[in-house]
């Protein structure tokens, strides 16, 4: 039995739906190309990879209003600078994702749930017009049934309603849909939607350890879940 079916009591989930950067995807690099080119042409010092990586999870304009601040907190920065790094931001980042690359795993786990008829969605706090063109870009085109953006509605993570949105249109109660994420917004979203949470290991989540939200799963692989012959951990 697999992991996934040890948390549905030994059935499948109806619908899994996906964060995108950082569980799905390894898009901080070209972030912080965008990033370091919008504070470069505000006169501005780069802020490199290594910071971008935990200011990310929040949408664009939290991420740009971080990297303004040179930290996670910005309350000081001014609306209208905001505003204008932001415009920066989304023509730097519209230029070209080859920097992203979809984490191991990813494929096998998704091609696996596919031939199971498992309904999917994404939800992220990416803005939706970025969402289709990098999973055709990246080969994750196709398994999709919702794609749900930073944008999409009036909310993001880690409020519910995106999750709550999705299990209305594809007519899944909670209790048999999944949330796969890696960060404190996805965890706090999914219990807030009443749905369990699977938290991968490797993504973005501020530096801290995403065991420490409690999901009901962590895992190194996206693999890991569908796996036979594992038990829990």
């Amino acid at each position: 039995m697999t992991r996934l079916e040890q948390l549905f009591g030994g059935q499948l989930p109806r619908l899994v739906m996906f964060d995108l950067d950082g569980t799905l995807m390894d898009s901080v690099p070209d972030l912080a190309a965008a990033v370091d080119k919008t504070l470069m042409l505000l006169g501005r010092e780069p802020a490199g990879v290594a910071r971008v990586r935990d200011w990310v999870g929040n949408g664009s304009k939290v991420l740009m209003r971080r990297a303004l601040a040179g930290q996670l907190q910005h309350g000081g920065v001014a609306d209208e600078l905001a505003d204008e790094a932001l415009t920066l931001f989304m023509q730097a980042y519209a230029g070209g994702h080859e920097l992203t690359a979809v984490y191991p795993g990813v494929l096998e786990c998704l091609d696996w749930l596919r031939e199971r008829d498992v309904k999917l969605a994404i939800i992220t706090n990416k803005p939706a017009q970025f969402i289709e063109p990098l999973l055709e870009e990246k080969g994750l085109a196709g398994y999709f049934q919702w794609l749900v953006g930073g944008d999409t509605l009036p909310q993001q993570k880690p409020d519910p309603a995106a999750l709550l949105w999705v299990m209305g249109q594809a007519e899944v109660e909670p209790s048999a849909s999944l949330f796969i994420g890696d960060s404190r917004n996805d965890v706090r979203a999914a219990k807030a939607a009443a749905v369990p949470c699977v938290a991968l290991s490797y993504g973005y989540n501020h530096g801290e350890p995403i065991a420490n939200e409690q999901p009901a799963l962590v895992l190194d692989d996206l693999r890991e879940l569908v796996a036979s012959g594992s038990g829990l951990r």
